[in-house]
């Protein structure tokens, strides 16, 4: 049975323990006990447009080029935060396993699931998008890493990136990530925060602790 991230021991004004690179960062996730069959399973969560993605990029190149799940592919207009089934029957499945998964990919212009990606059972794997902690998932995973930046930053810079003909996008989902996370916050589970600054990243020991 795999172990859940632990979540908060105690409250704390700041995080006390010295921040790592994305590099030793890397060195860390390598060293922890597979979550899903062989593969180490890594959340990388935050509010829309807190840089996920890029980070989530940054630290598979520090892993070797490890495997990327964007939950963008598995979410849908019609399912914000619906993936779970997909993401459970498609990916977590066959890597319990030890094998190979395949998952339905969204295009978010044609509205529909329009082809199948490929995802080996990899040591690491990194699971990122909004939600990537939420509770139907973070039993399987080894470690969560929270992007530290308060939502109306992290929004307002995705409204800049997308552009005004996406605004009313952004208006739906900003209410669905308040309700979801209203309801299944990921951020107390995190043992990892993540904070950009000029000279790169910032990566210190979250709430939950080391995992």
């Amino acid at each position: 049975m795999t172990r859940p991230a632990r979540p908060a021991r105690h409250a704390r004004s700041a995080p006390t323990a010295p921040p790592v690179s994305p590099a030793r960062l890397a060195a860390l996730l390598r060293g922890l006990r597979p979550s899903c069959g062989p593969v180490r399973l890594v959340g990388v969560d935050g509010h829309a447009g807190s840089g996920k993605s890029t980070f989530a990029a940054r630290l598979a190149v520090e892993l070797g080029g490890a495997p990327v799940l964007h939950l963008d592919d598995l979410a849908s207009h019609d399912a914000l935060f619906g993936w779970t089934g997909r993401l459970s029957t498609q990916v977590l499945a066959p890597f319990s396993r030890g094998e190979e998964a395949r998952h339905e990919v969204y295009d978010w212009t044609r509205r529909a699931f329009t082809r199948w990606r490929a995802l080996p059972p990899a040591p690491v794997v990194l699971l990122e998008g909004v939600g990537a902690g939420r509770r139907a998932v973070r039993p399987q995973l080894a470690a969560l890493a929270w992007m530290d930046m308060a939502p109306s930053r992290a929004w307002g810079r995705g409204r800049r990136r997308d552009g005004p003909q996406l605004r009313e996008f952004w208006e739906g989902w900003t209410r669905a990530e308040r309700t979801h996370f209203a309801d299944d916050p990921s951020s107390p589970y995190a043992n990892f925060l993540v904070r950009e600054r000029p000279e790169g990243y910032e990566v210190r020991e979250g709430p939950a602790g080391h995992p």
